[in-house]
């Protein structure tokens, strides 16, 4: 991995730190406060790399735009770790595997926020 990517990567994880408990954010919103506008996919592989037992990067709390897991045959099984991970910090899904975003979605202060990652 080069170094830009890696850079690219650790802005990835520093916003995606920021993400309280109990709350998420999707691919494109980390990808836009991480200045990656229309780089939602990236975030989704920045998110692949990370050590789920050990980054301390809270990679569940990043779910689609529609408000779901997006689920894929690489991540082996952990699409439904991260399920309960998120129902474990008091999140629900409807009957259709969906979060609501109105009441789930991150919105984070951009004023600090700005400041937090300069």
């Amino acid at each position: 991995m080069s170094s830009n990517t890696q850079t690219t990567y650790d802005r990835i994880y520093e916003i995606v730190r920021q993400i309280p408990q109990g709350r998420v954010a999707t691919y494109g919103q980390v990808a836009e406060l991480a200045s990656l506008a229309g780089k939602a996919r990236l975030v989704g592989y920045a998110l692949y790399r990370v050590d789920m037992k050990t980054s301390g990067i809270p990679w569940q709390r990043v779910v689609n735009a529609k408000g779901e897991i997006s689920l894929s045959p690489l991540r082996f099984g952990t699409d439904y770790l991260q399920r309960s991970l998120l129902e474990n910090e008091g999140i629900s899904f409807n009957d259709a595997g969906k979060i609501d975003l109105r009441k789930y979605l991150w919105q984070p202060n951009l004023n600090s926020f700005v400041k937090s990652i300069a």
